[in-house]
């Protein structure tokens, strides 16, 4: 049997642009990227902190250090800049894959500025924001 698991998510990103002349997705720096163990094209659910939006895309790779988080196209009408979302991929596992898997979280600032990486959802009254 398959079953869906969360894989990876990038927690509290700052949208840095909203494009919505552009082709349909969300522009990741790379480095967040690789933190968050995403690659290009890969899908992603986005939830927008601010507004509640829930929604699907995909990702491009952007510029490594440049800490940009763009949604694009029909998903830009989704955001505003300045809004703090979640990005989160999910992947399909087998049984005898999930006793070693462990998500992979990558907390950032305001800045998109990697705070921290962890391999555990910690509960909320036992975070210190």
């Amino acid at each position: 049997m398959q079953r869906i698991l969360f894989k990876s998510k990038i927690h509290r990103a700052t949208v840095t642009e909203a494009n919505l002349y552009y082709e349909g997705s969300i522009t990741i720096d790379k480095e967040l990227m690789e933190a968050a163990k995403l690659i290009e094209n890969e899908q992603v659910s986005v939830v927008n902190i601010n507004n509640g939006e829930r929604f699907e895309t995909y990702v491009i790779e952007g510029e490594a250090g440049k800490r940009d988080i763009c949604l694009n196209g029909a998903a830009a009408r989704k955001v505003a800049v300045g809004d703090e979302i979640i990005i989160i991929s999910y992947a399909l596992f087998d049984d005898n894959e999930l006793d070693p898997f462990q998500p992979t979280i990558v907390l950032v600032n305001k800045d998109n500025n990697i705070k921290s990486i962890s391999h555990k959802v910690t509960p909320k009254h036992l975070m210190n924001n």
